[in-house]
């Protein structure tokens, strides 16, 4: 069986949001660190380390928000970013620009599956994802038999 959504687009706003929101999530550990820097201000005490470590929690979170910024703004990805339709099947993913026009997105190139409740979130790497909202799937035995070869391909649990 093959699915096949209807075109969307995604918008560049959310893009930015929402992988911003998972960085955050899936790098937690970097909180940690500002912690460490900043408790170090008990071993020798010097406001130094608290704005030190301020300054660069600061610049980690802005080199990733222009990080996601400019993926929506590089001609090189602003494929993503057009109205397409996908077929999904249990080999590929293939990206349509219109009948004839497509590009095919295998399997073992998608990181990480994120079933959200608005829809899913396929990562590609770090900063380039696909968002499918529930709503560009024609019905809900799509969204099952997504599932189910999301369970096939060890991405869900």
């Amino acid at each position: 069986m093959i699915i096949r959504t209807k075109k969307f687009q995604m918008n560049k706003s959310e893009y930015i949001k929402k992988g911003f929101y998972n960085l955050i999530l899936e790098q937690w550990w970097v909180l940690i660190i500002y912690l460490a820097l900043c408790g170090i201000y008990y071993v020798s005490p010097s406001m130094w380390w608290i704005v030190g470590a301020s300054i660069a929690l600061f610049i980690y979170l802005i080199f990733w928000l222009i990080q996601f910024f400019g993926v929506t703004q590089v001609e090189q990805s602003s494929y993503m970013f057009d109205k397409l339709s996908y077929e999904i099947s249990s080999n590929q993913i293939m990206m349509k620009i219109n009948n004839k026009q497509g590009m095919p997105i295998k399997w073992d190139t998608i990181k990480k599956v994120k079933i959200q409740n608005d829809g899913f979130l396929f990562k590609l790497n770090i900063v380039q994802f696909i968002i499918f909202p529930f709503r560009v799937f024609n019905n809900d035995n799509e969204i099952r038999f997504l599932k189910s070869i999301l369970n096939r391909k060890g991405y869900v649990k």
